[in-house]
């Protein structure tokens, strides 16, 4: 069936739930004012997370909660009598992403935080299968002894459960330490050489056909990147092509996917004007031979979604929040389905069986959405599922974003999230950093910001210098401004917004998680009169070289490089060293399983806090990790929340 011809009534009233539909007036009359929902409703896991539908468009697996925990599952679309198949992974790791190779089975990347070597922690990969008729796990390449041992480089395009991992051996061992490439049968473990190592080089690429073209190799030392090239059909001889010095900010060229039978890759370059383009390059001679997309200045380019049987771009993602398909079907798809939900935003995540099988997510900022399969072929709808069952479809807190000017004339643009049914009018006020800082909050559903608008505080969550998604030159403003122009840009959103009149200056509070925890925590240290409360969630208390990536040691005098461009001083701009000018209440949330913040940075800042006599209180996970996949770890967090910024900075004057 043509999908220009799908019906948009057929759609429209398969999208028809009700408070979709409504217009909400953006000043309801008191009477309409329902009661707040509690910390639960917020605090409830999503329903449906990193999902993706099968290849023959049958199945749906992801990352879904059972009990109160999230899990991995694989369950059928239109047999409710299968049996899901599941796998709980262990509080010591995190499940980073799942994939399907074949039609029967899921592969699983996990990540752990183990000591490795002298008693400094490191993280380790390995991956995981899900046979989902058996319900059987299949290690993989565990028996490998490195750090990483998985790198997914292909699929298998014609669904067989075949991939090529690249998986180191040693990090002791020289030749070891770099990764081979195996072609592993999934569902059964079995293995064999595909590509042996080569010293210097850290990564490798393949082509559609399971080939693999390009090895990526870095010294550490010089901080070098150096592209090694193998050609269309030219055997097993490498040859460099590219080279860039991370010292000089130089980029390599890095293929998304070879196209077929040229020695041409799709790949992103950023222009002149501080936007990003996608291009088909020629790799033998470095020339661009088509652009295949264009983003607007200062726009990134996100994601690419690259056809199943990887030969081409079907679309990609930017920065802006846009989604753009190249693929002409898909296009029409999309068109089809804005026109039947105007006004709200309907997503295609994920894509199957000659794109005629999809999951399309119906989203809004002010509600967590809902998820639908789609048949392309005759416009069929069936509803999965709401991502929250508390919440439904229910409209919470407005959410649109607003730009300010900073102190040095620097544009920044920040998400504002108002509390439902209340004026916007000298508001208790909550600055909310993002995590990161190499990050960036988009007008989407955000579970903690909409918890404490609720309770009828303005979120304000700014996307300071040195956030990404606005370009390389933004990102670059935040070198040598760590705790200082950084920290600027929030005081300078706090000002924005009392200057308006929608925020009470003598009611502002500071709260944030990861990078954020550490803003939260030196904003009350280096400007003490200026907020009233501060919320340190898996925060950096005591900057240093590593700051939170824990030694990784393939790269660990870049990653050094990184931190030191980003302050000439860690121990002047860490707030462990300045708790004696903090005068606000300090509230400090840590899971004792994070593998991305030491859970031993709060506890160092709680020290420093009782030894020096100041207001701290610290809520100490044994279970959480650093995003908080448990309900229960999620419920404790916002009930926490809720309670001290309550008790510190009432909502209500």
């Amino acid at each position: 069936m043509n999908r220009s011809l799908v019906s948009l009534a057929a759609l429209a009233a398969a999208f028809s739930v009700p408070a979709f539909g409504q217009q909400v007036s953006p000043q309801p009359a008191p009477s309409a004012k329902a009661a707040p929902l509690g910390a639960e409703a917020f605090a409830a896991l999503p329903a449906y997370e990193d999902a993706t539908i099968s290849p023959d468009g049958q199945h749906i697996a992801g990352k879904f909660p059972i009990g109160g925990k999230q899990v991995i599952a694989i369950q059928s679309l239109f047999d409710p009598a299968e049996k899901p198949a599941l796998l709980s992974v262990s509080e010591e790791s995190q499940a980073d992403w799942v994939l399907w190779a074949g039609n029967d089975d899921l592969v699983i990347h996990l990540t752990a935080l183990i000591p490795l070597y002298m008693g400094e922690k490191a993280y380790v990969s390995r991956l995981v299968a899900l046979n989902r008729k058996t319900g059987k796990m299949t290690k993989i390449l565990w028996d490998r002894m490195g750090q990483d041992a998985a790198d997914v480089i292909w699929i298998a395009p014609d669904n067989r459960p075949e991939i090529l991992v690249a998986a180191q051996n040693s990090i002791f061992d020289e030749l070891e330490f770099y990764p081979r490439v195996f072609r592993v049968n999934v569902a059964t473990g079995k293995q064999k050489v595909a590509m042996n190592p080569r010293t210097g080089v850290r990564n490798w690429a393949a082509d559609a056909s399971g080939t693999v073209r390009t090895g990526e190799y870095y010294s550490d030392q010089q901080r070098t990147f150096r592209l090694l090239y193998r050609g269309e059909g030219q055997g097993s001889g490498f040859k460099e092509i590219d080279r860039a010095n991370t010292r000089k900010n130089e980029s390599l060229l890095s293929p998304i996917l070879f196209v077929p039978g040229t020695n041409h890759a799709v790949i992103t370059r950023t222009r002149d004007d501080n936007g990003e383009a996608l291009v088909e390059v020629d790799l033998t001679t470095q020339q661009d031979v088509r652009t295949l997309f264009d983003a607007p200045a200062g726009v990134e380019i996100n994601r690419v979604t690259v056809s199943d049987d990887g030969k081409s771009v079907v679309g990609l993602s930017t920065s802006d929040g846009q989604v753009h398909w190249l693929d002409p079907l898909v296009k029409e798809t999309q068109d089809s389905l804005d026109k039947a939900v105007p006004g709200q935003r309907a997503r295609i995540v994920s894509m199957a069986n000659g794109r005629n099988a999809m999951l399309v997510a119906l989203a809004r900022a002010d509600t967590p959405g809902i998820l639908y399969y789609y048949d392309a072929q005759d416009g069929r709808m069936q509803r999965l599922g709401y991502f929250s069952d508390a919440i439904k479809a229910g409209r919470m807190a407005p959410v649109r974003t607003e730009r300010y000017i900073a102190r040095d004339n620097l544009s920044i643009e920040a998400v504002v999230t108002s509390p439902k049914d209340r004026a916007e009018k000298n508001l208790p006020v909550i600055i909310m950093p993002h995590g990161g800082p190499w990050a960036q909050d988009r007008p989407e559903w955000d579970y903690m910001a909409q918890y404490v608008a609720n309770l009828g505080y303005l979120v304000i969550q700014p996307n300071f210098r040195g956030s990404t998604g606005y370009g390389t030159e933004f990102t670059r403003r935040g070198e040598g401004q760590m705790g200082l122009a950084m920290q600027d840009d929030l005081v300078d959103a706090l000002n924005w917004a009392v200057r308006k009149g929608l925020a009470d200056p003598k009611r502002a509070c500071i709260v944030g998680a990861s990078y954020g925890g550490y803003a939260a925590m030196w904003g009350i240290a280096r400007d003490p009169d200026l907020y009233r409360c501060a919320i340190s969630i898996s925060g950096v208390a005591s900057l240093r070289r590593e700051v939170n990536d824990f030694g990784r040691y393939s790269m660990g005098g870049k990653f050094a490089d990184d931190w030191k461009k980003m302050t000439p001083d860690f121990t002047a701009v860490s707030p462990a060293n300045f708790v004696q000018n903090i005068k606000a209440p300090l509230l400090l949330i840590h899971g004792k399983q994070d593998v991305t913040v030491d859970f031993g940075q709060s506890a160092l800042m709680e020290d420093r806090m009782r030894a020096a006599g100041k207001n701290v209180e610290f809520l100490r996970l044994p279970e959480a990790d650093h995003y908080f996949t448990r309900a229960a770890d999620r419920l404790a967090m916002l009930q926490a929340m809720g309670k001290f910024l309550v008790a510190n900075n009432p909502p209500d004057p």
